[in-house]
C-alpha cells in the first residue's frame, strides 16, 4: 500500500507552499555585515541616531507644530551639505522654496549644495532624487505630499501611507538616507496611521514647551541603534544650539539654599539628568494643588505619604510644585526628592547645597531602588554633589563612590537624616 502525499496546506487555505527565491544564511554571517554610518556633523543628532545615518535608512521626525521641527532638519541639512560632495535635496510641500530661503538665511544654513524644491507630489520629488542623486533627502512634510495613483486627500491615510511606501522604496533602492517631517499629538505620538511608524527605520520625536527654550529630541523606534536614546536643544533666535550636558537647564542657579527645593538625577533614556523640584506652600479656603512637570496624582499621592510620615502637617494648605527649566518627570527615581521638597517647605529648612536624593517612594513610606543608580550617582559626583541620599542596599549595587552615599530605609529616616546634615 502506498501513503498519499502530505497536503502542503489546510483546506480552504488559498496560499500554497512554493520554491524559495532567495537563500537562507546563518546569522552569524549577517551580523558581521556592520551597517557603514555618515556622520550628519551634529554631534547630538547623530548620537540619538546611533552613531548617524545609514544608506537607504528612513527617519521619521515628529513633534508638535511650531517646535522646531523644520528648523532643526534644515540644520542637519547644512551639515551634511558642507561635508559632503553630494547634493542635499530638501523638499517642501508644507512652506514655500522662499520661507525655507528666509529661515535658511535667518540660521545660517546657506551653502551651494543645498538645494529647495517646491513639491507636493510625491512622483515629482522622486523624480528630483532619480536626477540630482542627493546625498541626503529631506520631505517636510510627509502630510502634505500625495500620490495621483491614490484617492484622497494629502495628509489622509491613504496619502500618507502610499507616500511613505513609495519614498521608503526609493530610499532603499538608491542607497539614499531620507528624513520624513511628520506631525505629533500633544501626548508626543506620530499623528495618522499607525503603519506609518512601521514603515520608516527611525523614528524621532522632537519635544517641547512653547514657553521655554528647552527642547528634546527623544529616538523611540531605531532599526541601526538604541531605542532610548535622548538628547537635548536650546532654541534661540539663531536657531537650535545643542546642549552637550543638558544637567544646567534643569537646576536652579542661586548662591544658597532655599526652604522647598531638593536636586535628584532622572533618567531620560540611557542618560542621566540632574533636576530640580521645587515647592512652595501656601494658605487660601480652597486649598488648591497646582503641579507642573510631573504628573499631578503621583504628586498628590507622593504629599499623602510625606503627611502621614513627617511631624509637620499639609493639612489645609496649598501646595505648588514645579521642575526647573521646563523638565517633565516620570521617573519614580524622583520621589524622594518631591517628598523631602514637600518635608522642607513645611519645616521652613533648606536641604543643603551638595545634598542629592534618588529613590523611589511606596505609600509605606519605605525608599525602595531604582534602575541605572550607578548612571545616576555619576553624574551626581560629576556635578560637585557629596552627600547622595540612597535606598538601603546601594553600596552592594555601585563600587564606585560609596563614601558620599547615604542608605536609608524609610522616608522617615530620611527627613530626619536631613536634619542631621542641615
Amino acid at each position: 500500500m502506498v501513503e498519499a502525499p502530505r497536503a502542503t496546506s489546510s483546506p480552504g487555505v488559498r496560499t500554497k507552499s512554493a520554491a524559495p527565491r532567495r537563500t537562507a544564511h546563518p546569522v552569524g554571517s549577517l551580523a558581521s555585515a556592520r551597517a557603514e554610518r555618515t556622520t550628519t556633523g551634529l554631534g547630538e543628532f547623530d548620537r540619538c541616531l546611533g552613531g548617524g545615518l545609514v544608506a537607504g535608512q528612513v527617519v521619521l521626525v515628529a513633534g508638535e507644530p511650531g517646535v522646531g521641527k523644520s528648523t532643526l532638519v534644515l540644520a542637519v541639512a547644512h551639515s551634511v551639505a558642507r561635508s559632503q560632495s553630494a547634493p542635499v535635496l530638501y523638499v517642501t510641500g508644507e512652506e514655500s522654496a522662499d520661507q525655507i530661503g528666509i529661515r535658511a538665511t535667518r540660521i545660517g544654513a546657506i551653502h551651494e549644495n543645498l538645494l529647495v524644491a517646491d513639491e507636493t507630489n510625491v512622483a515629482n520629488a522622486i523624480g528630483h532624487i532619480d536626477a540630482l542623486k542627493p546625498a541626503l533627502v529631506i520631505v517636510d512634510s510627509v502630510q502634505t505630499m500625495a500620490s495621483a495613483n491614490v484617492d484622497g486627500r494629502p495628509g489622509g491615510v491613504a496619502q500618507v501611507l502610499e507616500v511613505t511606501q513609495a519614498l521608503t522604496r526609493t530610499a532603499k533602492e538608491r542607497g539614499v538616507p531620507v528624513l520624513l517631517v511628520g506631525q505629533s499629538t500633544r501626548e508626543n505620538t506620530v499623528a495618522g496611521p499607525r503603519a506609518l511608524e512601521h514603515l520608516v527605520d527611525t523614528v524621532l520625536t522632537f519635544e517641547g514647551d512653547r514657553a521655554t527654550s528647552l527642547r528634546l529630541l527623544r529616538a523611540t523606534k531605531n532599526r541601526y541603534g538604541p531605542a532610548d536614546e535622548v538628547v537635548a536643544y536650546e532654541q534661540t533666535e539663531s536657531g537650535l544650539r545643542e546642549v552637550v550636558d543638558p544637567s544646567e537647564l534643569f537646576r536652579g542657579q542661586r548662591d544658597s539654599p532655599v526652604a522647598g527645593t531638593c536636586v535628584t538625577v532622572t533618567m531620560e533614556g540611557r542618560r542621566a539628568l540632574i533636576a530640580e523640584i521645587q515647592v512652595l506652600l501656601g494658605t487660601s479656603q480652597n486649598h488648591r494643588h497646582i503641579v507642573t512637570g510631573i504628573d499631578t496624582t503621583r504628586v498628590a499621592t507622593l504629599a499623602a505619604v510625606t503627611d502621614r510620615f513627617t511631624t509637620t502637617k499639609l493639612s489645609g494648605r496649598d501646595l505648588f510644585v514645579a521642575t526647573v527649566g521646563g523638565a517633565r518627570i516620570g521617573d519614580p527615581g524622583a520621589d524622594l526628592a518631591i517628598c523631602l521638597a514637600i518635608a522642607s517647605g513645611l519645616r521652613d529648612t533648606a536641604v543643603p547645597a551638595n545634598v542629592i536624593a534618588i529613590g523611589e517612594v511606596a505609600l509605606s513610606g519605605d525608599i525602595r531602588p531604582v534602575p541605572h543608580l550607578a548612571a545616576r550617582v555619576s553624574e551626581a559626583v560629576r556635578l560637585g554633589y557629596r552627600r547622595i541620599l540612597v535606598p538601603k542596599g546601594s553600596r552592594e549595587r555601585i563600587s564606585a563612590h560609596s563614601d558620599v552615599l547615604y542608605e536609608l530605609t524609610h522616608l522617615k529616616a530620611a527627613v530626619e537624616r536631613l536634619e542631621e546634615l542641615s
